[in-house]
């Protein structure tokens, strides 16, 4: 069966994204949704129109990942898409925040994401998309947001490998780098600093715009002139140049 899933699908980017490929992707038969809150999940499965398995587990667990892995095995799906939607950050400076929330972060955005993409792998369809939410935090180090940004610079360089890699095999991979999103994600990360509300973009249009740069077979896909700006101007001055200026503000 011609297959979609998606993690973190509960809410934020994962949710818009079920919507999104259920509304776009005709060849689609079913949804996989994955993520922990199962409420939601049914919620969104009830509002879908296409055949939905709802999956509910916590992908910091290393028995979850075995667990779907075996489900795979079982139902050999045809997987036109994979989006790794689920992740969460923590605003503050490294020596302020616990040790429990670092590596948790690193648990879900970076080992989930790559564990999701391996096992998947086998059973990915010819001309299949894997679309992996990355942020635009990963074009440079970020003081206060140090260990969400190297994990998010993580799964950019590790998805336009991995695209490197699959694309004569037909599938292509595309690492989405959004800056801030009007998402639970905010609520939850902390306070954001003043300028970057300038920025804030509405999920449905980076939704959106991640899913036909998917389809057009983009590696990278940005939201937005000021992070697209953004973009250019860490790939021609020095990181290290753009941090001191962060510091004099």
């Amino acid at each position: 069966m011609r297959t979609a899933i998606i993690t973190g699908a509960s809410s934020g980017m994962g949710r818009e994204m079920a919507l999104a490929i259920d509304q776009k992707i005709r060849q689609i038969e079913e949804l996989w949704l994955l993520g922990r809150r199962e409420e939601r999940l049914r919620e969104l499965a009830n509002s879908l129109s296409r055949k939905c398995r709802v999956i509910c587990l916590d992908l910091c667990s290393a028995t979850a990942i075995r667990d779907f892995e075996e489900l795979l095995k079982a139902k050999n799906p045809e997987i036109v898409f994979l989006v790794n939607a689920a992740g969460f950050g923590r605003m503050g400076r490294i020596s302020a925040l616990s040790l429990e929330e670092q590596l948790a972060m690193l648990d879900i955005n970076c080992r989930a994401l790559t564990a999701l993409c391996r096992i998947c792998l086998p059973y990915m369809a010819e001309k299949s998309r894997i679309i992996n939410f990355a942020s635009a935090a990963a074009f440079l180090p970020q003081p206060g947001f140090a260990v969400y940004a190297a994990g998010k610079s993580y799964v950019l360089s590790f998805s336009r490998a991995l695209n490197a890699e699959t694309r004569n095999a037909g599938c292509h991979v595309t690492a989405v780098c959004p800056g801030p999103v009007r998402t639970e994600f905010l609520d939850l990360a902390g306070k954001i600093p003043s300028y970057k509300r300038f920025f804030i973009a509405d999920a449905k249009k980076v939704v959106r715009k991640a899913l036909k740069d998917s389809l057009e077979g983009k590696d990278v896909s940005v939201y937005g002139l000021g992070m697209n700006l953004f973009y250019m101007i860490t790939k021609i001055i020095p990181h290290g140049a753009i941090l001191l200026l962060f510091r004099k503000r």
